[in-house]
């Protein structure tokens, strides 16, 4: 079986795969780390409470955008699954054409989600948006051409930017709310974050959609763990919320077919 392991800046999102079946999916906060042992530990944890055997784990898959991790994660591998983890990074097979300016800084999560989108929908323009920490679209040529994209806030941090920065206004649980006109305080930093996010995904998309793909219409596939808060608002073609761990999947096995 294949462990993937996604490193965020706020959680590490886990998956395990055997064959070409998502078994198990977990969640733990990336800060604190933790040591290469700590995080052994935790992982062979999840695997027994979920029925799963951490021997039958024979290969490890990461992509991270926290640098620092990395160290870490693979010591625990090593001791822990008794293998080299593959960690999805610039040089790797991916099959995809990288033709942003500097091809070194592109998100390993991103180049996950354009693997997986050219996986799931062959011979189609596509845009990736990535709900998490970050907002972050992608995209994706039919031809598997990765042209760029865009990066705004998550919804998470424009909620603690306001709680931070002003002296009055309250965190907030962030959720859908009923309606855009807000009767509270609390209303209404919950209908100005939803609302406002809504109409720059929609804007974005536009933009995108016009700039690189003025003659077709892309297949538009959200992702990350604030995704599901906007099924309802007809903004994904697809909702694929470990759209990352899929690609990390398919980088995988490219690389170890290579091989």
């Amino acid at each position: 079986m294949l462990l993937c392991l996604d490193i965020g800046n706020t959680q590490i999102h886990g998956g395990v795969f055997d064959g070409d079946h998502l078994r198990l999916q977990f969640r733990k906060t990336t800060h604190p780390l933790g040591s290469s042992d700590e995080l052994g530990v935790f992982f062979a944890a999840v695997l027994r409470e979920n029925g799963l055997e951490p021997r039958a784990i024979k290969r490890v898959a990461i992509c991270s955008v926290v640098p620092p991790a990395l160290y870490a994660l693979r010591a625990a591998c090593v001791k822990y699954f008794h293998c080299e983890a593959f960690v999805l990074q610039a040089g790797v097979k991916t099959g995809l054409k990288v033709r942003y300016r500097n091809p070194h800084e592109v998100g390993a999560d991103r180049i996950a989600n354009a693997i997986a989108v050219t996986q799931r929908h062959p011979g189609r323009d596509a845009i990736v948006i990535d709900c998490g920490t970050a907002t972050t679209f992608d995209v994706v040529t039919a031809g598997g051409d990765y042209l760029g994209g865009a990066i705004l806030p998550g919804l998470g941090i424009s909620a603690e930017m306001l709680q931070s920065r002003t002296a009055r206004l309250p965190a907030v649980e962030i959720t859908r709310p009923e309606a855009a006109l807000g009767r509270t305080t609390t209303e209404s930093i919950q209908s100005g974050l939803y609302h406002g996010h809504v109409g720059a995904l929609r804007q974005l998309v536009a933009e995108l959609t016009r700039e690189a793909f003025p003659n077709s219409s892309p297949v538009i596939v959200g992702t990350g763990g604030f995704s599901r808060m906007f099924e309802g608002e007809g903004l994904f073609k697809e909702l694929v919320p470990e759209l990352v761990l899929w690609g990390l999947h398919r980088a995988e096995l490219l690389n170890r077919e290579e091989q």
